[in-house]
């Protein structure tokens, strides 16, 4: 027995094992209970009694039972029945919001994932020229560099949508970029993006790049570039290996 507060244990309460148990009884099936735990002091007249939880599925569980007795009265009575998880419990993983819980690509068609009020990925876009008309001249110039926006990234947005994209799979460090021959930068296939991530990255259009339709930094490359030349010689072009010559007949094959 183990003392949870200085209240003095009741000698009554802390032998009402059997009332605990038939108490247990009444709204959980025999054989879902186990053996005897042990018991906690509660409070003045007040006691919780354990058992061992054999219900599937709950592996380290208990039946916490608690049991009580008014003043100057020898009637015991049991006021709650409740499972607990034990020391080595079977627990389930710490909750997570799902916001957190959501992964590039996991937003696909008729999903919804909105912007936080106080995201801070954005900042506010608004410009007096919002106001306009849509047909005024200074409103079509707004709208045309996409100031006409609520909400734009902020700076932190930039850094982080920088980072993310230089150290992905279409920046400098990727595997094919590393044997690519040349980079992106000297491609004629490259697009030029506007903006401040345009000094660092552009838009692959070579559609059989597997860059296609992607931003891709300067530093990045792969085998489509526009300049590959596989004639080989002296100006730094592939040279092919020696052709192999298929010397298999039909009888060969028959005898595999």
């Amino acid at each position: 027995m183990t003392s949870k507060t200085r209240a003095k244990a009741d000698s009554a309460c802390v032998a009402a094992i059997e009332l605990a148990r038939l108490g247990l009884a009444d709204l959980v099936p025999e054989s879902e209970v186990g053996e005897h735990l042990g018991c906690d002091v509660e409070g003045e007249r007040v006691v919780t009694h354990y058992f061992a939880a054999d219900r599937p599925g709950y592996r380290g569980w208990r039946w916490s039972v608690t049991v009580a007795r008014a003043a100057r009265q020898k009637a015991i009575t049991v006021d709650e029945v409740v499972l607990l998880p034990g020391a080595n419990a079977v627990l389930a993983p710490a909750w997570v919001p799902w916001r957190e819980r959501v992964e590039p690509g996991d937003v696909g068609p008729g999903y919804l994932l909105p912007a936080e009020d106080d995201d801070p990925r954005l900042a506010p876009g608004y410009t007096a020229a919002d106001e306009r008309p849509a047909g005024d001249a200074v409103r079509q110039v707004v709208d045309e560099l996409g100031l006409g926006r609520r909400r734009v990234l902020s700076a932190e947005g930039l850094e982080e949508a920088a980072e993310r994209w230089y150290s992905g799979s279409h920046g400098p460090r990727a595997p094919i970029a590393e044997s690519a021959p040349g980079r992106c930068a000297t491609c004629g296939f490259l697009i030029h993006v506007a903006g401040p991530l345009g000094a660092v990255f552009g838009a692959c259009a070579n559609a059989y790049s597997p860059s296609d339709g992607r931003i891709v930094s300067y530093d990045h490359g792969c085998g489509a570039h526009s300049e590959v030349d596989v004639t080989g010689g002296p100006d730094g072009g592939l040279t092919l290996p020696e052709p192999v010559l298929d010397t298999i007949g039909n009888d060969d094959v028959e005898r595999f």
